[in-house]
């Protein structure tokens, strides 16, 4: 892989890092209960997504 391609991959780790947290902060102060569930929903998505691009480093 190159730096460049690297550079691309942690910047993709980032975003979603980001969007996760965003989105947990959001559920927790969100007091429509559907908006709240939807955007933990959100988090949960989030991470998973991080988790896949991390576990393709890993190989």
């Amino acid at each position: 892989m190159t730096n460049k391609e690297l550079l691309y991959i942690e910047d993709a780790l980032g975003h979603e890092e980001f969007l996760k947290t965003n989105s947990c902060q959001a559920s927790q102060n969100l007091q429509d209960p559907e908006l709240s569930n939807y955007m933990k929903q959100l988090e949960t998505k989030h991470a998973e997504i991080y988790n896949k691009i991390f576990k393709l480093l890993q190989n």
